[in-house]
């Protein structure tokens, strides 16, 4: 998910624009006492999963000092999560831009919640975005002994008004801007996730409307120290505050914690997951953990993560950052570059970064969302401005249609009447190394929000990555359409991949709606692409 105006009906859009401009001053009044800083709990053999972790990593060692484990199959992803905070024996550090108020949402918080009564020491950081309305649940679990939640930037006022949130952040725009991106999760500091997923339903194959298709990772061993390093980074920042200090409330901890028992307790049961993946049951955690996590993969990794403070840079300079680093990571390759993310506008120094690329004879293969299947529409008019330079340079596009995924028989069973909507954001740098997180290919992961990536060198995690998208010789992801140029080398067809060597090809946009893109036409004059 990224970021940028809601898509108002214009009579209602104007308005609220104007209402943006004449907003007040919203900026945080100034902590009266700062809170002690706390830092991450080193892992222990002590703890069950501590005494897994430590085994895994002696058995892999011989490959790297950091054993992966793909998650990529969505229903392996929330059970890994879910499991992990059942069997954590020490502590849980979650941090997370999306948090939302639905059967995932409420479901992880229960679990920390029952994980906190057990003695473990819980800590929750959550960008305050997409929090609007989520007070109480907030308050509830910080009012359990042992929890305390934390939000990264967060909003003056209006906690329960999406509308009023637009408001302030005209008087406290470039602070209210700024957002927390990173997904990190740490258990007992020996096993983290790490990767592009929200806590959702559409992450987890859980929605009816919309299903996101992602990627995360568990991860043990030498870079765990690095990880729980950047989760305190953030949570002893200045730009983080408790929940208490924010939502005031006068109701004692007893009547916060019962509300929290009423609203987590009977939870709606979650759209069905697929029951089989590739032709096998679903996978479950528990059994790999029971096996001694036996599929983990040695490698090497390093983790490199955005400093809370990001707006202080340099303007202008990237050094020091999240895409500083996927650049200079980029340029290791020798012969492809693989590219997945949601949204992709390179901005013109990625165009140039690009062009080397290809002037040196490396493949650029670029896998994003097409306009019918991005859920930030703006985004994707943004990058259709690049396609026709990146075409000529030599670039490779493919673009995940929610129309194709409903033509092709093994995606269509799997999303169902779902729109299907690349959320991935990855890396695959001569097949040999991969990096992934929480960053998009687009100005604002560049420049404005804070993002994290781990970089993993390893040819076995990056043959995982291409076969959990269908993808082998080439890039295509089943249920998408490559974008080539016409023979006048200015105009676009569209190649449907079908599968099984099978294409059609299209001279016409399939998804074009000229009324949509009037109107998305229209905000962009006020969203510049700094904002995307």
């Amino acid at each position: 998910m990224s970021f940028g105006l809601p898509l108002l009906p214009w009579p209602l859009l104007a308005p609220l624009l104007l209402a943006l401009l004449l907003g007040g001053c919203a900026s945080l009044p100034p902590l009266a006492e700062t809170p002690p800083p706390t830092l991450a709990i080193a892992a222990s053999a002590d703890t069950p999963l501590g005494a897994i972790a430590a085994r895994a990593v002696e058995r892999v060692r011989g490959h790297g000092s950091t054993g992966v484990l793909s998650l990529a199959h969505p229903s392996l992803a929330l059970d890994a999560r879910l499991s992990l905070i059942r069997q954590a024996g020490a502590s849980i550090d979650l941090q997370v831009y999306q948090l939302a108020d639905d059967t995932v949402g409420r479901q992880v918080l229960r679990e920390l919640r029952d994980a906190a009564q057990r003695g473990v020491r819980v800590r929750l950081l959550v960008d305050d975005f997409y929090t609007a309305g989520m007070d109480e649940l907030l308050l509830g679990l910080a009012a359990q002994d042992g929890a305390q939640v934390r939000l990264f930037n967060p909003f003056a006022g209006a906690r329960g008004s999406s509308v009023g949130r637009w408001m302030q952040m005209a008087g406290d725009f470039r602070r209210l801007n700024h957002r927390m991106h990173n997904k990190l999760f740490i258990v007992d500091g020996a096993m983290a996730i790490v990767g592009g997923r929200n806590l959702a339903d559409g992450y987890f194959w859980r929605d009816a409307g919309a299903n996101f298709i992602d990627f995360d990772v568990l991860a043990v061993g030498a870079v765990l120290p690095d990880l729980a390093a950047v989760f305190d980074r953030y949570w002893n920042s200045a730009q983080v505050r408790d929940i208490a200090s924010l939502a005031a409330t006068d109701e004692p901890a007893p009547v916060l914690r019962a509300r929290f028992e009423s609203a987590t307790l009977n939870i709606d049961p979650p759209v069905a997951a697929p029951s089989s993946w590739r032709g096998r049951p679903t996978p479950r955690f528990d059994p790999l953990l029971a096996d001694g996590l036996a599929d983990l993969i040695g490698a090497e990794a390093t983790v490199f993560a955005d400093t809370p403070a990001k707006l202080d840079r340099v303007p202008g300079s990237m050094a020091g950052t999240t895409y500083g680093f996927a650049l200079q990571s980029f340029r290791e390759s020798r012969e492809e570059l693989m590219l997945f993310s949601p949204y992709f506008i390179p901005g013109e120094s990625g165009l140039a970064g690009l062009r080397e690329a290809r002037k040196f004879g490396i493949a650029v293969r670029v896998i994003t969302n097409s306009l019918g299947a991005t859920d930030e529409p703006q985004a994707s008019l943004a990058y259709e401005r690049y396609r026709v330079p990146l075409l000529q340079m030599g670039v490779e596009l493919y673009e995940v249609s929610a129309m194709q995924v409903r033509r092709d028989e093994t995606t269509s069973r799997v999303f169902g009447a779902s729109r299907a909507q690349l959320h991935a954001k990855m890396a695959l740098i001569d097949r040999r190394t991969v990096l992934l997180g929480s960053m998009n290919l687009d100005q604002r992961s560049a420049t404005t929000n804070t993002e994290m990536l781990l970089l993993v060198r390893s040819p076995e995690l990056a043959r995982e990555i291409l076969a959990s998208f269908n993808s082998r010789e080439r890039a295509d992801v089943r249920g998408s359409y490559q974008v080539r140029l016409k023979p006048d080398g200015r105009s676009l067809q569209w190649v449907a991949l079908l599968g099984e060597g099978r294409s059609e090809t299209l001279d016409a946009d399939p998804e074009f709606n000229i009324w949509e893109r009037l109107r998305l036409w229209l905000i962009s004059l006020f969203v510049p692409e700094s904002l995307l």
